[in-house]
């Protein structure tokens, strides 16, 4: 059927990536008390009329002892084939269904590069991110009704202790 939705992955790579450890080696002789600032960031550009690459920016901060042990930021993105959506759900796609795909693999880029920088690794929780998008549309709707004009990428910044 010529126009029935469908989608396809056609492409999954790891576009930055960046690690800093600015207080080594003073960080691994002292107690190991991490607190994990988390931030994610989504964001889509049309590449042509049924291609859209995805972006899923996570961003880690870890701190110990109140010190910056290390900031890792992934840019972990996509092309996928979306065609035949109603624009809101394309939206959607775009917003929500595709960066739980791209998650699970900036996961295992952070872990990986944390322990290849001679930290404990780091295994970032699930995230759901059809919370995030909803939220993401409220925050829309009240800006709306404010008068605002400005729109956001959804993204959500989270403090845990690990």
């Amino acid at each position: 059927m010529a126009d029935a939705p469908h989608f396809d992955i056609e492409r999954l790579f790891t576009k930055d990536l960046s690690f800093e450890a600015p207080n080594t080696p003073q960080t691994f002789l002292e107690e190991w008390k991490p607190e994990v600032e988390l931030h994610l960031e989504t964001k889509s550009n049309k590449v042509d009329d049924n291609r859209h690459e995805v972006i899923l920016t996570v961003t880690a901060t870890v701190n110990s002892n109140k010190k910056t042990a290390f900031i890792i930021e992934v840019h972990q993105a996509g092309v996928f084939s979306i065609k035949n959506f109603p624009p809101e759900q394309l939206h959607q796609m775009l917003g929500s269904f595709c960066p739980n795909i791209l998650f699970p693999y900036a996961r295992e880029v952070v872990s990986d590069v944390v322990v290849r920088g001679g930290f404990p690794q780091l295994i970032l929780a699930p995230v759901n991110f059809d919370a995030l998008y909803a939220q993401h549309l409220e925050k829309q709707k009240e800006a709306a009704a404010a008068g605002s004009t400005g729109a956001t990428a959804a993204g959500d910044s989270t403090t845990a202790a690990n």
